[in-house]
């Protein structure tokens, strides 16, 4: 891509940034760049003070990479805006440790390296989280760990209804498990259908494992992974405030002890341990069997393009410590994430027996850019949870809702 070119691209992108960002200012040159002697890292972890075990890990692998690192960590809104306005201003970190989903934006607007440009090993990544950073056959950064979706349950409540989790291999055998869990007078499954992403994330599993693509929104697959929903709250066995749910309020409900199963994710295994119940988990099933692709979380470590090419070997050297083996096992263990790194997922699952069935999860997960979706995810997103919301309160059937989908994602 040319200079001309980029500058345009950025420019376009940035428009966008500017009016989400209602004015916030990206730092300049003058108060440390990228530009100057230190090396910049920006992360979405605010939440990790300067004392944290993440920021001591920066400055190790900035001292062994030979620089000195300058770290700020931002919400993960604000952060995609300050770096699209930063790449636009020749003014971007050295490292930058983003969303997945947005991996894809700053590629289309030029910002980040690839890791044939940068020479990044991604060598022991597993393939499927890999895919959320690449594009046109491109890979724009390094997986730090992913999260993604499982039913965790209530083992009392299932014992009592003569439920035994194992046996939920399908759609099928968990229905006839809600029914069971119905049938004694208790709530069958919790979870987020709120018209936002939280919602089209909560959804994928079951769509994904129908067999549907989101490429086809109104496929016989994905109408059945509706209906699915759709029939749960009709026959009582989902309660009609997931429609508002939010992963969160999601979680509190299950925590009532009145729920059988709550889909919900990795971050909430320390909520777990304080539940006044005893608790289980399994992989969302799909519609025939066997696990369904569950949506990833987490981050990718990308490299920025720079002004000053000389800064990109101490960026790869300081990137390259922070994936690597031992510090990605101290690092998803702080994030509870699951590694992206088979043999360190094995050393995760045999250190806490626990985290068997996320691993398992996070090997059969896709990523939601991938396909080669790129930036169209948003607006097959955004049309998905607006088809699911519109479904699951009486608007439209699940075929009229997902039919006027796959319309609105194609004409945006």
């Amino acid at each position: 891509m040319t200079g001309l070119s980029r500058r345009r691209r950025l420019a376009a992108v940035a428009v966008i940034a500017l009016a989400a960002v209602a004015g916030s200012a990206c730092s300049s040159s003058s108060d440390g760049g990228a530009d100057g002697g230190a090396h910049l890292v920006w992360d979405p972890y605010p939440q990790f003070a300067d004392d944290s075990e993440w920021v001591a890990l920066l400055k190790k692998c900035g001292t062994s990479a030979g620089v000195t690192v300058e770290r700020t960590g931002y919400d993960t809104t604000d952060l995609t805006n300050k770096a699209l306005l930063a790449a636009q201003q020749g003014n971007s970190p050295d490292v930058l440790i983003v969303d997945n989903p947005v991996i894809s934006t700053l590629a289309e607007a030029g910002a980040l390296t690839t890791t044939d440009d940068n020479k990044l090993d991604v060598s022991a990544m597993e393939k499927n989280l890999l895919g959320a950073g690449q594009s046109d056959g491109k890979t724009y950064g390094v997986p730090i760990g992913a999260n993604t979706l499982a039913l965790y349950y209530n083992k009392d409540l299932l014992t009592a209804a003569g439920v035994d989790p194992a046996a939920v291999k399908d759609w099928p055998s968990l229905t006839a498990a809600l029914t069971k869990v119905k049938a004694k007078g208790k709530k069958g499954i919790t979870f987020s259908a709120i018209g936002t992403e939280e919602g089209s994330f909560q959804f994928l599993p079951w769509f994904w494992g129908s067999g549907a693509h989101l490429t086809s929104l109104d496929s016989p697959q994905a109408v059945s992974a509706l209906t699915l929903w759709t029939d749960w709250l009709k026959q009582g066995h989902a309660p009609n405030s997931v429609i508002n749910n939010t992963q969160t309020t999601s979680w509190q409900e299950f925590a009532t002890g009145d729920y059988a199963f709550a889909e919900n994710g990795t971050w909430q295994l320390a909520n777990a341990e304080k539940l006044g119940f005893s608790y289980g988990t399994i992989a969302i099933p799909a519609s025939a069997g066997g696990p369904a692709p569950a949506p990833t979380g987490g981050e990718f470590v990308s490299i920025p393009v720079q002004k000053n090419t000389g800064r990109y070997e101490a960026s790869q050297k300081l990137v390259a410590c922070l994936t690597n083996a031992d510090n990605l096992l101290t690092t998803d263990t702080t994030l509870s994430y699951v590694a992206p790194v088979a043999a360190v997922q094995e050393r995760q699952a045999s250190a806490d027996p626990k985290l068997k069935v996320w691993v398992e999860a996070v090997r059969a997960a896709k990523g939601r850019t991938g396909d080669n979706l790129g930036t169209k995810y948003p607006k097959i997103s955004e049309s998905l949870w607006t088809a699911v919301q519109s479904a699951l309160s009486g608007g439209k059937s699940p075929q009229e809702a997902l039919t006027a989908a796959q319309t609105a994602a194609t004409t945006r």
